[in-house]
C-alpha cells in the first residue's frame, strides 16, 4: 500500500560508464551528477513499483537534488528512498545517496502514478 514511511535501499558500484567524463557533465572520472540522479529516481521507482495497482506505472515529474561530494570509480554507492507524502496520484520522496565515507547527495523527488497506455496515447 502506498503510504508515507515506505522505503527502499539499493547499492551499486561506480563504474566508468557512470562518470562525469562519460556523461559529458565534466571531465573527471568521478560519479556524474546525472548518474547520481538517475540512481535516485530508479530507487524511488523500485520503492513503489510493487505497491501500484495492476496496470499502473509511475513517472518522475520533479527532482530537487544536491550533489555534495565526489565518488571515485570502484566505490560502492547506496541510495535510500523514503515516501514522505502521498497526495492522490502524486508521491513525494526524500532521497539520500551515500558512499563509504558518508552522504554524497540528497533530493526531494515527486512521481506521478499513471496508466501507461493512456500516457503514451497522448504523445
Amino acid at each position: 500500500m502506498l503510504e508515507p514511511g515506505l522505503s527502499y535501499t539499493q547499492e551499486r558500484t561506480v563504474e566508468l560508464k557512470d562518470t562525469a567524463a562519460v556523461y559529458g557533465s565534466g571531465k573527471l572520472n568521478v560519479l556524474a551528477t546525472p548518474a547520481m540522479i538517475a540512481l535516485m529516481e530508479n530507487t524511488a521507482l523500485k520503492c513503489i513499483e510493487n505497491e501500484l495497482e495492476s496496470g499502473k506505472d509511475s513517472v518522475g515529474i520533479e527532482i530537487n537534488a544536491k550533489h555534495i561530494k565526489a565518488t571515485a570509480v570502484g566505490k560502492k554507492v547506496s541510495c535510500r528512498a523514503l515516501v514522505t507524502e502521498v497526495d492522490g496520484r502524486r508521491i513525494r520522496f526524500e532521497l539520500e545517496a551515500r558512499d563509504e565515507s558518508g552522504t554524497i547527495g540528497t533530493a526531494v523527488h515527486d512521481r506521478f502514478v499513471i496508466d501507461p497506455v493512456k500516457f503514451m496515447s497522448k504523445l
